[in-house]
């Protein structure tokens, strides 16, 4: 007579699902979450000690700027000039009137802004959907990237923070606020345009020509209305300074290409290899994977029926361009996939990633990698290398080889 084979024991997962539910055990989860890295984070500012980079440079500016300084040239610091558009001086500006310009206090609102942060990002996953609840502690889990805000006091927080909060609205389909918002955030820091193609294709998927358009001028009158001061009198001074895209960075300082020797590093022409590299990325991955559901980029971008709006606006009847004023909802898993994807290729293709830079991806890194068909042992694996080689310090050839690997490997598979 056949023996009977014991039931196999359910999981603890299985068991709280079946207790408690899915959406339940993520609010727990996500409570939990939030108590312990306000501890943990508290801690931090209390035990460890600060430690100096920038923070003195970005007081000088400010007095600078406070001391009646227009001229962007002359605004600099101890580690050089001013290189931030001007929402960087407003930001640094208030908190130096709340901290006294007092590192200690910095840390404290530095270390509010962290669980701000985290709470941005907890909601973008929920919208999201698509980590297990027990994945949401990875998010916690960076040693660097605690260091980067409460310990560093960097902008690069500030500009990735403002951007979760624009990625936030376009989960929503929000585009004219989330413009805004993320207009406010490149003024901060330039990082941050690494989102500005994949967010210019979903709004072509997503919104109409006219929408597109009172978007894209709501964010351009964003960065008149704060270059103002610097723009009324030295125009050229400003943008070359603020928006400077020919930055070449010192290669010691390099975690991502330390491999690579510093000769081809500075040079033209492994900028130019990267911008085409990036590029080409861009419009693979829209093309095959973005617009997959449109059948290829061009469908999904349907210039037939933007052209058909731009004839209606020049006809006598413009109001057939807003007849055809249609909204189609995204879906926040794919908004934030499209989002998160073309930032990580930005990344990719960057020539040099500081320790600060770090914080631009680290957020996207556990919601990518359970986009990608790999076993769950495999993602954690990658996210434990990664998060290693950015611990390491100063980077060395292997860490960034490993880190240049890793994010290769984990771009090219990611988007099931």
């Amino acid at each position: 007579m056949a023996r009977l084979r014991p039931s196999a024991k359910p999981s603890l997962g299985a068991k709280l699902h079946a207790t408690f539910g899915p959406e339940l055990i993520t609010i727990i989860t996500i409570s939990v979450l939030l108590l312990v890295d306000s501890l943990l984070t508290a801690l931090i500012v209390y035990r460890v000690p600060y430690t100096k980079i920038d923070w003195d440079a970005y007081m000088s500016q400010v007095d600078g700027f406070l001391g009646g300084e227009r001229n962007y040239s002359n605004l600099r610091g101890d580690t050089g000039p001013l290189v931030y558009p001007a929402g960087f001086l407003y930001v640094y500006t208030a908190i130096q009137y709340i901290t006294g310009g007092i590192v200690s206090n910095a840390q404290v609102v530095f270390g509010f802004l962290y669980i701000f942060n985290l709470v941005i990002v907890l909601a973008i996953y929920w919208q999201a959907k698509v980590l297990p609840w027990w994945a949401f502690f990875l998010l916690c889990l960076s040693k660097r990237v605690h260091s980067i805000f409460v310990l560093r006091l960097f902008n690069d927080c500030i500009a990735i923070t403002l951007a979760h909060c624009s990625i936030l609205l376009f989960q929503k389909n929000r585009w004219k606020p989330g413009m805004v918002v993320f207009s406010v955030a490149v003024s901060v820091k330039m990082n941050v345009l690494l989102y500005a193609p994949p967010l210019l294709l979903l709004m072509f998927k997503g919104s109409s020509l006219v929408n597109i358009a009172a978007a894209l001028l709501m964010a351009a009158i964003v960065q008149v209305l704060l270059g103002m001061p610097f723009l009324w009198l030295y125009p050229w001074d400003y943008l070359s300074k603020a928006f400077d895209l020919g930055r070449v960075f010192i290669h010691f300082w390099s975690v991502n290409f330390k491999f690579v020797p510093e000769a081809i590093f500075v040079s033209k022409g492994f900028a130019l290899v990267l911008l085409v590299v990036h590029l080409s990325l861009l419009v693979l991955f829209a093309h095959c994977k973005w617009c997959k559901q449109e059948h290829g980029l061009l469908p999904a971008l349907n210039l037939r029926s933007k052209l058909q709006q731009i004839a209606g606006l020049l006809s006598s009847t413009p109001r057939k361009l807003f007849e055809k004023d249609t909204e189609v909802i995204l879906e926040p898993r794919h908004v934030t996939t499209v989002l998160f994807t073309g930032n990580f290729i930005g990344i990719s293709c960057a020539r040099s990633l500081h320790y600060q830079f770090y914080s631009w991806y680290f957020y996207s890194l556990p919601y990518l990698l359970w986009r990608t068909p790999f076993p769950t042992f495999f993602r954690l694996i990658i996210f434990a290398v990664i998060e290693a080689c950015w611990n390491i310090f100063p980077s060395n050839k292997t860490s960034s080889l490993f880190i240049v690997a890793t994010i290769e490997k984990e771009c090219m598979n990611a988007v099931q």
